[in-house]
C-alpha cells in the first residue's frame, strides 16, 4: 500500500514546551495541591525520593476508561492512581496508613501541565495505549520517569509523546528553554530516532513508503551462535519492502528493524482506536493489507452488565462499551477479517480469549507474532516470538504487514531439580518475579528464555503460563525452546501431520555458546505453593510463611493464564479430592468462579465431567473470556475490605476491583476455595500449618 496522505514534516530540531510539570508523589496531599492549588513544586531529593513507582496502564487508565478511543480520553488520565493518604514519610511509607486516588476527572487537563514525571517502571502491565493517548490528550508532551516500560514507552514514541529518563530536562521544560531534539534521541536506535523526529510511528512510515527514509540494513553476517529470539528476529527481517526480500543470516541485541508479522491480532479494547486512526489517516476506503494474517477478538467485555454498577451505567458507560463492539464488527465486515465474536444463542461470552485461541489454533514454531495484548508472549510456548504492541503499532501493521523493533538482549532461566507434586508453572513464575533481577527492573524490555530439565518436562500448557506472564516480569517476550513436547502439542491438540510438526520444531532453540545477559538459576525442588501479596506480582512468599490466616470471600480461578486444559485438571483434582474424601465443596463464606479461555477448553472440561463436578462442589462455571482479571466480569471485588484470591496473572491496584487480591496457583485457588482462606494444597490434603492444631488436624482438609 502507498501512502494517500502528504509526508509529513519533521520535528524542527529544537523544541519547547513551556508548562506546568505534574510529579506523581507518593503523597495524596502533594498531588492534590498541584492539582488545585497552583503548586509548582522544585525537584529536590525529598521530592525525588518519593515519586511513586510501578505505575501501571491500570493507574494511568482503569479498565473503564478504556472504553473511551478518542479526544474525551484526555479528561481521565492518573484516575486509578493510589497514593498514600496524608502525605507520606521520605521514603514513601503513608503517615496514615492507608491509600486514595486524589486525582479526578479533567484536573490534569485544566491544569496546563506539560510534563509528568515519575520513579521507577512506569507504565507496567496492559499495553493500553489509551494510557499515553489519555495523557496526550490532557495536554502532556513530556514523560519523564526513572525507567520506563518498553511498550508503554513504545506507544508515547508511535503517538509523539518524548520520553526520557533525564531528570536534568525538568526544569527546562517548565521554563519553556529551547531544547534539542537530541537530548530525547540519545542512545536510541536509527528507526526510534527517525520516529521521535517525525512525531510519531505512522508519519514515519509514510515518509518511509514513500522513500523518504533511510532503514539501516542487518550489519551482521551471519556465524555467530544466536540465541532463540535472535534468530527469529533474523528470519523475519524484512531487508528490502520493495523488492520483498524478508530474512538475513543473523541478528545481534541493539540492532533496530522492520520484521514481518505471520499472525496480528487485536481485541474491543483496541480494534476500534486502531480503525479510527486508519480511516483518519488513509481514508474511509482504505484496505488492510493481507487481511487473512489478522485476526479480531471480543473477549475482554462480554460479561461487563454483570458487573457494571448502576451509577456507571446511568451514566452512560455501558452504552459506550457497546460500541466498541459494534466498530469492532463493522470494520471486520468491511475488511473481510476473521472476528473470534461472542457465542450465539442464549450461551454468554467469547469463542477465546485471544492469546488462548492463537495458541490453540495458530501459532507455530517460529513464527513472528504480534497482538494488542501485554500477554501476546502466551504463544512462545510452541517457540513462537510473539509480543505486544499498542494501537498505533498495530494500525500500521495493516498498512505494511510488518513492526518495528529493536532486537532485545536475553535473559535465561534455567530450572533444575524436581518440581514437588504441588508446585506449578505459576510458582515457579511468582518465584522468578520476586528475584531482585526482575524485581528491581532489570529485565524490561529483555527476552526471557525458559530452559532446563524442568521446563523441558512442563506440558505446552503449562509453559504457556511461563511465557503469558514474561508480561509481569516486564520482558520483551517469554520463549521455550519447541521440542518433542511441541510436537505432541501440534499432534495431538491440531490434528498436524507428524511429519510436518517435527519439520517446524527443528532448530527452533537457541544455538550453543549464545550469549545471555544474565542466568538465573533456579533448584525446583526448593519450591513451595507460593502467593504474591496484594499490589503487586512481584510481592511472593511461600504460602507457609504467611503470618497470619487471610480469610477470603472470592475465589477466581481462570482467565487466559489459568484457563487451559491443564489448568481445569488441576482444579478438577483438588476439587473432586476434598468432595470424594470428606465431602466437602466450596466453603459456605466464598464465592468461587471457574472461567476458561476458550470453548475448546469448555467441551474438555464437559468430556472429562469437570463441569459437573464443578457445579456439585458450588462453584460457578463462566463461559470463556477475560472477566474478572479486569475488572468485567464475575469475581471482582466490590469494596476495599474484600479479599480475593485468583490464579490469573496479575493484581496490581484496581485490576480485579478495589478489593485485595492474592495470586496463587491453580491448585491453591482451589483448595483456597475450600478452605475459606489462602491456603496451599498437598496431595492428600491443604499446606495450611496454621491451623495444624484445630480439631480437623488430620483428616486432609483443613
Amino acid at each position: 500500500m502507498r501512502p494517500t496522505a502528504p509526508i509529513p514534516a519533521k520535528r524542527p530540531p529544537e523544541v519547547s514546551f513551556g508548562g506546568r510539570v505534574l510529579f506523581l508523589a507518593d503523597d495524596a496531599d502533594l498531588i492534590r495541591r498541584q492539582l488545585h492549588d497552583g503548586l509548582d513544586p522544585e525537584l529536590t531529593p525529598d521530592l525525588k525520593a518519593q515519586l511513586r513507582d510501578q505505575i501501571s496502564t491500570d493507574e494511568i487508565t482503569p479498565a473503564y476508561i478504556c472504553f473511551f478511543y478518542d479526544e474525551t480520553l484526555g479528561e481521565f488520565p492518573y484516575l486509578g492512581l493510589e497514593v498514600a493518604s496524608g502525605g507520606s514519610e521520605g521514603d514513601g511509607r503513608a503517615r496514615s496508613g492507608g491509600t486514595e486516588a486524589p486525582i479526578e476527572r479533567g484536573s490534569v487537563r485544566v491544569g496546563g501541565f506539560v510534563c509528568s514525571v515519575a520513579g521507577k517502571r512506569r507504565g507496567k502491565g496492559s499495553s493500553r495505549e489509551q494510557s499515553p493517548y489519555a495523557e496526550l490528550m490532557a495536554g502532556i508532551k513530556v514523560v519523564v520517569s526513572e525507567s520506563i516500560e518498553r511498550i508503554y514507552n513504545e506507544n508515547c514514541q508511535n503517538l509523539g509523546i518524548l520520553t526520557t529518563t533525564d531528570f536534568g530536562l525538568i526544569e527546562r521544560i517548565r521554563s519553556g528553554e529551547p531544547i534539542a531534539l537530541s537530548e530525547f534521541t540519545a542512545g536510541t536506535d536509527d528507526i526510534t530516532r527517525q520516529i521521535i523526529e517525525y512525531g510519531g510511528l505512522f508519519e514515519f512510515n509514510m515518509a518511509r513508503l514513500a522513500g523518504q527514509v533511510t532503514v539501516p540494513p542487518p550489519r551482521a553476517e551471519g556465524g555467530n551462535p544466536m540465541t532463540l529470539g535472535e534468530k527469529i528476529f533474523a528470519s523475519k527481517w524484512v531487508v528490502d519492502a520493495a523488492e520483498g526480500r524478508i530474512g538475513t543470516a543473523s541478528a545481534e541485541p541493539g540492532e533496530a528493524g522492520f520484521f514481518r508479522a505471520d499472525i496480528r491480532f487485536s481485541h474491543e479494547y483496541v480494534t476500534p482506536m486502531a480503525a479510527i486512526f486508519f480511516e483518519q489517516k488513509l481514508g474511509a476506503d482504505a484496505k488492510v493489507l493481507d487481511p487473512d494474517s489478522i485476526l479480531f477478538f471480543r473477549d475482554h467485555l462480554t460479561f461487563l452488565h454483570k458487573v457494571m454498577s448502576q451509577e456507571r451505567i446511568e451514566q452512560g458507560l455501558l452504552a459506550v462499551a457497546n460500541e466498541l463492539e459494534v466498530k469492532q464488527r463493522e470494520f471486520s465486515e468491511k475488511q473481510g477479517i476473521r472476528l473470534y465474536g461472542e457465542q450465539q444463542g442464549h450461551v454468554m461470552g467469547s469463542e477465546a480469549i485471544c492469546h488462548s485461541k492463537i495458541l490453540e489454533d495458530y501459532a507455530e514454531p517460529g513464527m513472528l507474532i504480534i497482538g494488542t495484548d501485554s500477554h501476546t508472549p502466551h504463544a512462545g510456548a510452541v517457540g513462537a516470538l510473539a509480543f505486544g504492541v499498542g494501537t498505533t503499532a498495530i494500525f500500521n501493521s495493516w498498512i505494511t504487514k510488518d513492526v518495528r523493533a529493536r532486537i532485545p538482549p536475553s535473559f535465561r532461566v534455567h530450572v533444575t531439580g524436581e518440581l514437588p507434586a504441588n508446585v506449578t508453572a505459576k510458582d515457579l513464575m511468582l518465584e522468578i518475579l520476586r528475584h531482585p533481577y526482575v524485581r528491581d527492573g532489570h529485565a524490561i524490555g529483555q527476552i526471557v528464555e525458559y530452559a532446563g530439565p524442568v521446563v523441558e518436562g512442563l506440558s505446552v500448557d503449562e509453559r504457556a503460563t511461563m511465557t503469558n506472564m514474561a508480561a509481569e516480569v516486564g520482558a520483551f517476550t517469554g520463549l521455550v525452546a519447541a521440542d518433542e513436547r511441541t510436537v505432541e502439542f501440534l499432534v495431538g491438540e491440531r490434528g498436524m501431520d507428524d511429519e510436518r510438526a517435527r519439520a517446524l520444531v527443528d532448530g527452533v532453540h537457541s544455538d550453543r555458546g549464545a550469549e545471555y545477559v544474565k542466568v538465573i538459576e533456579l533448584d525446583a525442588s526448593r519450591l513451595r505453593p507460593m502467593v504474591a501479596l496484594p499490589g503487586d506480582p512481584g510481592n511472593g512468599l511461600y504460602i507457609d510463611e504467611l503470618a497470619d490466616p487471610v480469610p477470603i470471600e472470592i475465589a477466581y480461578a481462570g482467565s487466559c493464564t489459568a484457563g487451559k486444559k491443564e489448568d481445569m485438571d488441576m482444579y478438577a483434582r483438588v476439587f473432586r479430592e476434598a468432595w470424594e474424601r470428606e465431602g466437602r465443596g466450596v466453603h459456605r463464606d466464598v464465592n468461587c468462579y471457574i472461567q476458561c479461555g476458550s470453548t475448546d477448553v469448555r467441551e474438555y472440561a464437559r468430556e472429562q465431567g469437570y463441569l459437573d463436578l464443578f457445579r456439585d462442589i458450588g462453584a460457578e462455571f463462566i463461559e470463556p473470556g477475560c472477566g474478572a482479571c479486569i475488572a468485567a466480569g464475575p469475581g471482582i471485588t466490590r469494596s476495599p475490605d474484600q479479599v480475593s484470591v485468583s490464579s490469573q496473572n496479575r493484581n496490581f491496584p484496581g485490576r480485579s476491583g478495589p478489593g485485595q487480591l492474592y495470586l496463587v496457583s491453580p491448585y491453591s485457588v482451589a483448595a483456597s476455595a475450600v478452605a475459606g482462606r489462602v491456603v496451599g494444597w498437598e496431595p492428600g490434603g491443604l499446606r495450611d500449618p496454621l491451623q495444624r492444631a484445630c480439631s480437623d488436624e488430620g483428616r486432609g482438609l483443613l
